[in-house]
């Protein structure tokens, strides 16, 4: 049986991802600060690494066969995305197990075409009203940045669309690869159990490696 470990498993993709692989069949394990919360949110008997992601070793992440970083943070420390990623990776340099897949933001995706194609985070910090929080999706380019340049860990990334928010597992998934998705309305969005549903499947049906690829409601 795969054997799975969730950075953030009470965050809302961490959560919706632990209840997919638990629907899966896989033996899932939550790595999270607070115990309590896990048991609360996730089921009294599930199995809980109570751990600061920064904290993680190579020996805890190599009992694993497949770790998913589904980290968040508040957009003052939106930095830590880049410095988790680079501690997760350093643990696990010349390794090909167990394999890492970091939920990416949708700043990193392209939106328009010929030369006016550009990163989706340009158009976001273009707008004022984003201050507040267009911290995170920098800092989640920066990240997926960074990883594009890693060579020697089993790493996949997966950015949602324009709209990450909770719901239901869409009837029509789509799948690209760097340009953003868009529906037959024009609208990008991802809910969270779209999101489980696509990291489920990259877990049991591996299909990239070292690259990263977008998943949206159809």
């Amino acid at each position: 049986m795969t054997k799975v470990g969730i950075i953030g498993a009470t965050g809302m993709a961490g959560a919706a991802t632990f209840k997919a692989a638990l629907t899966a069949g896989l033996d899932v394990t939550a790595i999270v600060r607070s115990a309590d919360k896990a048991k609360e949110l996730l089921g009294a008997d599930i199995k809980v690494i109570e751990k600061d992601a920064f904290d993680l070793t190579k020996v805890d992440l190599e009992q694993f066969d497949v770790v998913v970083n589904a980290f968040a943070t508040a957009p003052q420390q939106a930095y830590l995305h880049t410095d988790l990623a680079a501690h997760l990776i350093a643990e696990l340099r010349e390794t090909n197990a167990p394999r890492i897949i970091f939920i990416l933001g949708a700043g990193s995706t392209f939106v328009g075409t010929g030369d006016d194609r550009h990163y989706a985070y340009d158009d976001i910090k273009s707008d004022p009203e984003n201050a507040a929080w267009q911290s995170i999706p920098e800092n989640q380019l920066y990240e997926f940045n960074f990883l594009k340049d890693v060579k020697n860990v089993n790493w996949v990334g997966v950015s949602p669309g324009q709209l990450f928010v909770p719901g239901e597992l869409s009837d029509n998934i789509l799948y690209g690869e760097d340009d953003m998705l868009f529906d037959d309305n024009g609208n990008s969005q991802t809910t969270s159990d779209t999101m489980a549903k696509a990291i489920i499947d990259e877990i049991t049906t591996p299909s990239h490696k070292q690259s990263r690829f977008i998943v949206t409601n159809g």
